[in-house]
C-alpha cells in the first residue's frame, strides 16, 4: 500500500488547539467506522527506545534454542512466555511465528471459586539470559498506555460521549504485548503467518519493523497489503469497541502473511483493555451517530463477550491447545460439551 488506503492521523494534533483537535476526532471517527484501522503518528514515543526494542527482540529471537525454551509458555498456566514455530493457532490453523507473550506483571489467583478467566492472572516468564528485555518492555508499554488512553479519551467525546466514558469502566487495563519474529518461508504458497481473525479487545497498537510489513486488512472483501507509515504505529479496534458502539465502529478481519526465504520480519503488537471482570456498556449514541450503526457482527463460531475476560480466556484456549490441554483440561471439557 503505497497510496493512503489506510488514514493516517496525527496524535499530536490533540495538542494543536481546539480545531485541530476535533479534526482529530472526527477523522479517528470516520477511520474506525468506515475501515477499523489508521496509522497513527505523532504518538511521543521516543526514536532512542523504539531502537532498543527492536535491539532487544533481535537478540531474544538470537537467544539459544534451551534459553528460549526455559520460559516456554507451556510452562505457565497463564499463557506467558515462549511460543516456538507453529505453537499458536488462528481458527485452528498453524501460524508461521515465533513469540514472547508478555502481560501484566500480578500474583495468579489461587480462589478456587474465582472465575474461569481469573487463570489469565499471573507472572510473566522472563528470560534470565536477557535481564535488559523487561526494562525495555515496561518502559515500551508505559508509553504505549499513555497512547491508548490519548486515544479512548477522543474516541468518547467524538462518540458524544464524556472524555472518561471508556476509562470509567475499564478498571485495571489488561494489556498484552507479543514480541513476533515472523521467519522467512520458502513454500510455494504464501505462508500464514497469522490467519485471518478480529481482535478480542478494544485497540491493538501494531510496531513492525520498518520497511517490512505482511498485515493485510479486508477491505470490501479484498486483502490489502498495509506498507507501514515511517514513525507511525497500525492501530485497529477490537471487537469490544464494536459491541460497545453496537456496529457503529468495526473490528476488521486482518491477516499477517510470513515473508518468502532468507528474509524475515519482527513486529511488536500490543493490545489495550480492560480489566477482566470489566465490562464495556453500550453507548448512547448521537441520532445520526445511532442511524449508521450496523449491529454487532454475529458469529456462531466467535461470539463477541461483553465481559472482556469472557473474550480473552476464549481467544487463549483456542490459539494455545497445547497450554490449555496441559493447564485447563477442564475448561476445555466443558466448552466442548457446550458447543
Amino acid at each position: 500500500m503505497t497510496d493512503p488506503t489506510l488514514p493516517v492521523l496525527d496524535l499530536s494534533d490533540l495538542d494543536r488547539g481546539p480545531e485541530a483537535a476535533a479534526r482529530f476526532r472526527d477523522d479517528l471517527r470516520t477511520a474506525a467506522h468506515e475501515v477499523g484501522f489508521f496509522c497513527l503518528t505523532g504518538t511521543g514515543v521516543p526514536a532512542d527506545l523504539e531502537r532498543r526494542l527492536h535491539r532487544a527482540a533481535i537478540d531474544f529471537f538470537a537467544l539459544p534454542v534451551e534459553d528460549k525454551l526455559a520460559v516456554e509458555n507451556v510452562k505457565s498456566p497463564h499463557f506467558r512466555g515462549y511460543t516456538r514455530v507453529g505453537g499458536e493457532r488462528t481458527q485452528g490453523e498453524v501460524d508461521w511465528r515465533e513469540q514472547i507473550d508478555i502481560g501484566p506483571e500480578r500474583t495468579a489467583v489461587t480462589d478456587p471459586d474465582a472465575p474461569d478467566f481469573a487463570r489469565l492472572i499471573g507472572p510473566n516468564l522472563w528470560p534470565s539470559a536477557q535481564p535488559e528485555l523487561r526494562d525495555v518492555i515496561e518502559e515500551w508499554q508505559d508509553h504505549l498506555i499513555g497512547v491508548s488512553r490519548r486515544l479512548l479519551r477522543a474516541w468518547a467525546v467524538a462518540l458524544g460521549a464524556p472524555e472518561d466514558y471508556f476509562e470509567s469502566h475499564f478498571g485495571d487495563p489488561e494489556t498484552l504485548l507479543k514480541i513476533v519474529k515472523y521467519p522467512g518461508s520458502s513454500a510455494p504458497a504464501p505462508q500464514q503467518g497469522v490467519g485471518a481473525h478480529k481482535d478480542s479487545g478494544v485497540l491493538t497498537l501494531l510496531w513492525v519493523e520498518p520497511g517490512k510489513s505482511g498485515l493485510q486488512v479486508e477491505r470490501d472483501g479484498t486483502w490489502i497489503d498495509v506498507t507501514p507509515v515511517p514513525g507511525a504505529f497500525v492501530v485497529n479496534i477490537g471487537e469490544l469497541l464494536e459491541h460497545a458502539t453496537q456496529g457503529y465502529l468495526t473490528a476488521t478481519n486482518h491477516r499477517v502473511i510470513s515473508p518468502v526465504a532468507p528474509d524475515e520480519r519482527i513486529s511488536v503488537p500490543f493490545f489495550f483493555n480492560p480489566a477482566l471482570d470489566a465490562r464495556l456498556p453500550v453507548i448512547d449514541l448521537p441520532p445520526e451517530l445511532a442511524a449508521s450503526a450496523r449491529g454487532v457482527t454475529q458469529d456462531p463460531k466467535n461470539p463477541i463477550h461483553a465481559l472482556y475476560g469472557e473474550n480473552a480466556l476464549k481467544w487463549r484456549l483456542r490459539a494455545h491447545p497445547d497450554v490449555a490441554a496441559i493447564h485447563h483440561a477442564d475448561l476445555v471439557a466443558a466448552r466442548a460439551v457446550a458447543s
